[in-house]
């Protein structure tokens, strides 16, 4: 009995202040917390989730690569990591985060960034520091045609110019298409191998080179290969399995001086039978895949790299 004489005059109490104040006039409503606003949201390559609330101005890189895509389509860059391969001359002057297997994060953090782009696979140990930092991180890859594409459309969000990276996409499918189209349809059966100082792997659909061979229909013989623990687009090599797979065409993706790699490759074939079995070697079909094209994304270059590998096989059907 008691606790409802409380309970009534509690409510009594509620309701003389509902109608108190100026006059007995109605309480207005609670005034609702504005929710943040969105510039863009982006899911990357690690299936992350990244809302920026504006648009980016001070982005840095991690990897060479994205420079081109992301200027093409007026991305803020302040910051790249080094590279020894061919950088864009705008670019030469940026302050450098490091190397690219090795990010410096006192330079990338010293640039101040408001955006940084992480090549996936390779800098992805860099987010916990990011993150303490309240850095927002975008996780991308650009190996094959379509991880460049959809990179691509990332970056025109982030510029906030979407029609810009469509247009660049449009005319990079009709000049692939335009050197697809000039190649026979005929199943070659191909194997692509990787040179290093370490010695050979052979590459996947996945990596650059693979993706392009896919292109025009030819059979990678590694295909369905168990891939390296630390490289899912590489497998390991094995002479055995190359002379069985006997493959008619053998391109070379390397890393490292060309040359040196060029005589190591004819050395080994020179003195090793089972390389002179092979149908690719018997009829001289071996062929070195340019490393500012195949080492690295090419980028906005994919349609000078589809070009390329078809020229090497084809070459009079490109005078």
């Amino acid at each position: 009995m008691i606790k409802r004489f409380f309970y009534y005059a509690l409510l009594i109490t509620h309701c003389a202040l509902l109608f108190s104040g100026c006059g007995g006039e109605k309480v207005s409503e609670p005034v609702e917390v504005e929710q943040m606003q969105t510039f863009a949201e982006i899911t990357d390559d690690l299936d992350r989730k990244i809302i920026l609330s504006s648009k980016p101005t001070r982005i840095v890189v991690t990897s060479a690569s994205f420079l081109e895509p992301l200027n093409s389509v007026g991305g803020a860059i302040v910051g790249r990591p080094d590279s020894k391969n061919k950088m864009p001359d705008w670019a030469k002057d940026l302050p450098s985060v490091g190397a690219v297997y090795q990010i410096d994060m006192e330079r990338l953090l010293s640039c101040a960034p408001d955006l940084v782009i992480v090549n996936k696979g390779m800098n992805e140990k860099i987010l916990p520091v990011l993150e303490e930092n309240k850095i927002p991180a975008l996780v991308i890859e650009m190996k094959t045609y379509e991880d460049v594409k959809r990179g691509l459309r990332n970056f025109s969000m982030i510029s906030g110019d979407v029609e810009a990276g469509e247009k660049i996409i449009a005319d990079m499918d009709a000049e692939i298409k335009a050197v697809v189209d000039k190649v026979p349809k005929k199943n070659l059966r191909v194997a692509i191998l990787h040179s290093t100082a370490q010695g050979l792997s052979v590459q996947l659909d996945g990596s650059i080179a693979g993706s392009i061979a896919g292109m025009f229909g030819w059979e990678n013989v590694a295909s369905g290969m168990t891939p390296l623990e630390k490289n899912p687009d590489a497998a390991p090599y094995s002479m055995e399995t190359l002379a069985e797979q006997n493959p008619e065409i053998i391109f070379v993706t390397s890393m490292g001086d060309i040359d040196e790699i060029k005589s190591n490759m004819t050395k080994a074939i020179e003195s090793n039978a089972a390389w002179q079995a092979i149908g690719a070697i018997k009829n001289n079909r071996l062929y070195y895949l340019p490393q500012d094209l195949f080492l690295l994304s090419p980028g906005l270059r994919y349609p000078d790299a589809v070009k390329t590998m078809a020229e090497l096989i084809y070459p009079e059907n490109f005078k």
